[in-house]
């Protein structure tokens, strides 16, 4: 029997619609019934991330465990998390939580190596939330590749398209992401992973050359939990 996910979203909404969309998507599936069963807690009434990694800023924690415990009492053998930055927090929603985690930079790089195994520079697009916690890069590390970021301009440009983003302003927010990973590319990365559930919604209308070097990290988890749950059959 598959097993039975759950999905802690809310950071944000669309990002969350996105997700639970990808997985509906990556499962071999010819009825209703052949689909993974899942769960998602999407309450958006969690403190930012960003700031709270940044700035010292009141903490997501305890509201990310209440998600997680929801979820478990539910029924959950295992949590998708549909936000990047709340990787930073991925030990003590772990421990504390009592449920195994699917981590998305671990699905993530493995799919970046399988669509580009000879790249030794991986581009990373993010928040900024995310870069400082650096799992992102210790995981290139690990895997014998360097990190390429956006410079500091460029980097203002994505935690734009990012806030358009959560305010429903896709086109917006597309057109600054777009020209962020071009200029990535052309500086050296020779595959770039989307590492915020944002970042795959804005470049999606871009054009395919460009989105056949970018990793959707979104997707990549997506596929990583279908394998996880059709693995109880």
């Amino acid at each position: 029997m598959a097993r039975m996910l759950g999905v802690l979203g809310g950071m944000g909404p669309l990002a969350t619609a996105d997700f639970l969309a990808k997985v509906a998507a990556a499962t071999p599936a010819a009825r209703d019934q052949d689909h993974i069963p899942l769960m998602a807690w999407s309450v958006p009434q969690i403190p930012d991330r960003v700031p709270a990694i940044l700035h010292g800023t009141l903490s997501p924690l305890p509201a990310m465990l209440a998600g997680i415990g929801t979820l478990k009492r539910a029924g959950a053998e295992a949590i998708a998390i549909a936000c990047n930055t709340a990787h930073y927090w991925y030990e003590p929603l772990q421990s504390e939580g009592g449920l195994p985690i699917l981590h998305i930079a671990d699905a993530a790089l493995a799919e970046a190596r399988r669509r580009a195994p000879g790249a030794r520079t991986i581009g990373l697009l993010a928040t900024s939330g995310t870069i400082a916690a650096g799992f992102y890069q210790a995981r290139f590390e690990a895997a014998g590749c360097a990190t390429r970021l956006p410079p500091p301009a460029d980097q203002a440009l994505l935690e734009q398209s990012i806030a358009m983003v959560k305010a429903n302003d896709v086109a917006g927010a597309a057109a600054l992401a777009g020209p962020v990973a071009r200029r990535l590319l052309d500086g050296g990365a020779q595959v770039l992973i989307a590492g915020c559930t944002e970042l795959p919604i804005a470049l999606a209308g871009c054009e395919a050359p460009l989105q056949a070097r970018i990793v959707d990290a979104t997707a990549a988890l997506a596929a990583a939990c279908v394998a996880w749950s059709r693995a109880g059959d």
